[in-house]
C-alpha cells in the first residue's frame, strides 16, 4: 500500500506504541505471587507466552519494514529546492537550526561591552570585551538562515506529505 513519509511515521509511532504496551502487558503477566496455602490459580494472570511472542515477532517484522521503507525514500527522494535527499535535509535543517543561534548571540552584542565580574579585575581597571566581527553581518546572516531554515522545512513538509513509498503491511 502507498503511505506517505508523514503517515508511515504515524503508522511507525503506533507500531513502537502497541510493542511497548505489549511488553510491558507481558512484564505484568509472566510471573506472579501467591500467598502459602492460596490457590495459585485464582490469582493466575492471564497470559499465553508462545501468543505473546508470535505477537511481538509480527509487531517487530512490522517495525522493521516501516523504518526500511523510510529509510529508502530519504535515501532515494530528492528536495527538489534543496538539490538534496532527505536524509541530508535531515542532516542540514539542525545545522542550520545551530547557525542560526550562533548568529542571534552574535548580532546581540554591543561593539564595545564592559567586561563585569571578572576574576581579574582589580581596583579600577576597567575591562571591555569588543566585538571582532562585524555586527551588522552577523544580522544579515541570521535573517539569511532563518528564511533558509523555514525554506527547508517547508520544502521537507511538501515530500514528507505529498510523495508516497510502497510498504506492505
Amino acid at each position: 500500500m502507498q503511505y506517505t513519509s508523514a503517515q508511515a511515521a504515524k503508522i511507525l509511532r503506533r507500531l513502537n506504541e502497541e510493542r511497548s504496551a505489549l511488553l510491558n502487558l507481558e512484564q505484568q503477566s509472566r510471573d506472579f505471587l501467591a500467598s502459602v496455602g492460596e490457590d495459585p490459580e485464582t490469582v493466575r494472570p492471564d497470559y499465553d507466552y508462545a501468543a505473546t511472542q508470535a505477537k511481538l515477532r509480527e509487531l517487530e517484522e512490522k517495525i522493521r519494514r516501516v523504518k526500511h521503507a523510510i529509510s529508502v525514500f530519504n535515501t532515494t527522494t530528492t528536495v527538489p529546492e534543496f538539490g538534496m535527499t532527505v536524509d541530508q535535509l535531515l542532516v542540514y535543517i539542525p545545522q542550520l537550526s545551530q547557525r542560526k543561534v550562533k548568529y542571534a548571540d552574535m548580532m546581540s552584542k554591543l561593539p564595545k561591552a564592559r567586561e563585569t565580574g571578572t576574576a581579574y579585575t582589580r581596583g579600577n581597571i576597567i575591562d571591555y570585551r569588543y566585538a571582532n566581527y562585524d555586527i551588522a553581518a552577523a544580522d544579515r546572516d541570521h535573517s539569511e538562515t532563518a528564511d533558509t531554515l523555514a525554506r527547508a522545512q517547508t520544502a521537507l513538509d511538501v515530500v514528507n506529505n505529498t510523495l508516497t513509498m510502497e510498504i506492505d503491511l
